[in-house]
This record gives structure tokens, sequence and C-alpha cells, in this order.
């Protein structure tokens, strides 16, 4: 048990394990379509391509439709932008989608979170969590932590400063509503948060829910 919510595996092969969950989500699916919500950051990437070549004559990505859980309000070819990384690591590589549905904060969180009413559930949401304890871009002491519970994407921005660009984001009531969410945590820079974390404490990464939460985390950033 992690902190309130979730299952806690300690990986030698993170972006490994993180396919062969994806996978496995996939063959369990329920309907026609599995919906996938992809996330940023530095683990987020080896992920990818892992589960790019691993799900290779596996899954057929014609039945994938993918969404993302927050994005940095800059163009979609941006080097930093989540979409720019999800297109390049994943899509690129299995030739594409069902539907891919990136985050536009020009079009706003209304959009989205339209569409998302319209899905319903989620099969996956892939997370991470920074140093802080953020996850998605559920930034420590940002106004979407409190969002409405009916309201399912937030614009945010996180007031510590660290984070410079403004960002559109899942709030926790969109997350909870995920069958599976998958946090991948590599490093030993994340061992103190996610020590924390598994301790109770109150960080945006541990307030998360879903049907399940699984998290799977690197030799380095496992706790002692």
């Amino acid at each position: 048990m992690l902190g309130v919510h979730g299952e806690l595996t300690v990986v030698d092969d993170l972006p490994g394990a993180f396919a062969r969950t994806v996978i496995e989500a996939w063959q369990a699916r329920t309907g026609e379509l599995f919906h996938f919500a992809l996330c940023g950051g530095s683990t987020a990437g080896p992920c990818y391509e892992r589960l790019a070549a691993e799900s290779e004559n596996v899954i057929d990505w014609l039945s994938v439709d993918v969404y993302w859980g927050d994005e940095r309000c800059v163009p979609g070819d941006d080097p930093d932008s989540n979409q720019h990384l999800g297109r390049q690591a994943l899509l690129e590589r299995v030739g594409g989608a069902n539907a891919v549905y990136p985050m536009s904060c020009d079009e706003g969180p209304d959009a989205y979170a339209l569409r998302l009413g319209e899905v319903g559930k989620l099969d996956v949401i892939h997370l991470g969590m920074g140093p802080d304890g953020h996850t998605a871009s559920l930034f420590p002491g940002s106004e979407a932590l409190d969002a409405d519970p009916g309201q399912l994407v937030a614009r945010n921005v996180d007031p510590s400063g660290r984070n410079k660009l403004p960002r559109m984001t899942l709030t926790f009531s969109a997350i909870a509503r995920a069958r599976l969410v998958v946090f991948t945590v590599a490093g030993a820079a994340k061992r103190d948060t996610l020590r924390a974390v598994i301790d109770g404490a109150d960080l945006p990464a541990g307030r998360v829910t879903a049907d399940r939460v699984v998290w799977l985390v690197d030799r380095d950033a496992a706790p002692a």
C-alpha cells in the first residue's frame, strides 16, 4: 500500500514494466476503443519508446484514442510540449492511432472537458511525479488542487515559480475516472518525496485516486 491509495512495485527495468502494464490493460479492455492519456517529463520518453517497440504486432493502435493529462501553454511542435514528446517517442513510432486529442491552451479547458465527458472513463492515465510532489500539472499550493468536483480540466500555474510556463491539466476528479492510473517514478531526486507520499503526506501525487493506481518505481527512487 502506498500512502492512502495505490500499489507500489520496485522494478529494475522501468520502461519495460510500463510497457507491459499498458499492453496488459489493452488486452483486458472492455470496449472497442482504448482511451489512453499520456504525460510529459524525462521518464515518459523512454517509457513510450519501449511501449512502441514492445507493442508491435500486439496492440492494434487503430483501436487506441490518445489524450494528454496535462500540457504546457506552448505550440504543439515546441520541444517543451508534452504533445511533441508523445508524438516523437510513441505515435510516430507506431504509425499513429485511431484518434489523437492534444490539449490546447488556445481552445481552453472547456473544450477538452467536453471531449472527456463524452468518453466517460479513460482506460489508462500515465502520470509522473516531480520532486515537489506534483503530478500532471497539479502543483503544491496551486488553485487547481481545489477545483470543483464537476470540473475535469483546469488552467494552472506553479505558485512556487519553479515551473515557469502556464499549464492545462486534468483535475483530480478527471483522473479519478480512470480505470487504471500508472505512475512511473525514477531517480534518487524523487526518493524523499516518494517516502513522504508513502507516509501519507498531503502532496498532490498522494491525492490521486482511480479504479486502480499502480506505482512503478526504479531502485534509485525507492525509499530504503
